[in-house]
């Protein structure tokens, strides 16, 4: 094999066939879960290579019947991938699209296979069908299992020489991951810098890794060095969106707040209505009303991320989001509500090395009024990420914003920012 052939990843995935008469997508992504980024990240690499990719969060509108939309989107398809986690076991939506998934391979050429993301169990109707293993790549599919995947979906074996690039890839893209994690838990900013300039098979291969090192950029404050990272994605992968929605959060958080939303609004326009693009354009209006003090700008942001925890009501990010610009808006009881949702997503309790979660858990306890649960939560936060100062700094904003509009006493407040008294100044 010649080093051309084995850096050009996408001689060794199959490309997209010529659509069927009467089909209108490639593949149908089935999917009901919490692992939005991961299916965009599948989403991006089947655009790619060509493939009309069916996610109804791209897809359908708000006044769809998502019933018939969904059931119109499969009959429209060659071919269907199933996406299970241990968020999706109890899925109804799911069981009832394998079964027709099941139903079509039975009567006809369509195929079908699945995606398992975690370590669980699969159940019967999925464990006897095609599947591939993605419970080591929680950032994104890749490797061998995306080829064996992708080769299914279209009925093919995968050849020798592409079984053994994915097994390269595999290692590669494990190693640079684990690199990429180590320097943002430690704050090495340049050691994110160098991996984001690294020219080789796995990076080529997906924007996963780059995203990867411009989100832990953006989480340490870099936000200038997280939009060129981003920016150099767009040029290689022109059509993903997760770069994109990448390069709005890092321009929302370093303050060029109309750019971020010319740039969310692009792609919301282009029908990109998942909770990751509402919610970060969201938060631009949000910034807008901090500007100027225009309600309507206020308003407008927390409809947005209402809308978004309505289409997807296991998104906790949307929903706090959704919880809070409601207490600003001296809606309280529609806040309990949307808090209460959002509560059985997240508990009570610190979650084990996600900043975020815990952070939202904080929150939840802050519009509760229950500053010392809070402050508890916040503090866990802040221990789980201690060099994460451009999530800190977000939270807090946040948390003072809530503290005034719940009337919180000065000593109340003093319980909240004390989480954060090792935070660095900074915009």
């Amino acid at each position: 094999m010649t080093k051309d052939l084995f850096d050009d990843w996408s001689r060794f995935a199959p490309n997209a066939p010529e659509l069927a008469a009467g089909k209108k997508w490639h593949v149908f992504l089935s999917y009901r879960s919490v692992y939005r980024t991961w299916v965009i990240s599948l989403y991006d690499i089947l655009k790619d290579l060509g493939y009309e990719v069916f996610l109804d969060q791209f897809v359908l509108r708000a006044n769809d019947n998502l019933t018939l939309a969904l059931q119109r989107g499969l009959d429209d398809s060659m071919s269907g991938i199933l996406i299970w986690s241990q968020r999706t076991e109890d899925s109804k939506w799911c069981e009832k699209e394998f079964a027709t998934m099941d139903q079509k391979a039975t009567e006809g050429t369509f195929h079908y296979g699945v995606a398992k993301l975690d370590h669980v169990t699969l159940p019967a109707f999925a464990s006897a069908r095609l599947y591939a293993d993605f419970s080591d790549s929680p950032d994104g599919p890749q490797g061998s299992n995306l080829l064996r995947l992708i080769y299914g979906i279209v009925n093919k074996p995968p050849s020798d020489e592409a079984v053994r690039f994915g097994t390269q890839i595999d290692e590669e893209i494990h190693s640079a991951a684990v690199t990429a994690k180590a320097a943002r838990e430690v704050g090495n900013v340049d050691k994110l810098i160098e991996l984001s300039r690294t020219d080789s098979v796995a990076w080529k291969s997906t924007p996963m890794l780059g995203c990867l090192v411009a989100e832990s950029l953006a989480r340490l404050g870099e936000y200038e060095a997280a939009c060129v990272v981003v920016k150099e994605l767009m040029g290689r992968f022109p059509k993903a969106v997760r770069p994109r929605q990448l390069l709005g959060h890092a321009l929302a958080r370093k303050g060029a707040t109309e750019d971020a939303q010319l740039v969310l609004g692009e792609l919301e326009a282009e029908g990109n209505r998942d909770p990751e693009t509402l919610g970060m354009l969201a938060r631009t209006w949000m910034d807008r009303y901090n500007e100027t003090n225009v309600r309507s700008f206020l308003r407008k942001s927390r409809n947005l991320y209402q809308l978004a925890f309505e289409h997807t009501p296991s998104d906790s990010y949307v929903g706090i989001n959704a919880a809070a610009k409601s207490v600003f808006l001296g809606e309280l009881d529609i806040a309990a509500s949307i808090a209460a949702d959002v509560e059985k997503l997240v508990g009570t309790k610190p979650h084990a090395g996600d900043y975020w979660q815990t952070a939202t858990a904080a929150e939840i306890q802050l519009i509760r009024k229950e500053y010392g649960n809070a402050a508890g939560l916040y503090q866990a936060a802040v221990d789980i990420s201690p060099l994460e100062y451009g999530s800190q700094r977000s939270t807090l904003k946040q948390a003072r914003l809530l503290l005034e509009h719940l009337g919180a006493t000065d000593v109340e407040k003093g319980m909240i920012e004390k989480a954060f008294e090792d935070l660095p100044p900074g915009d």
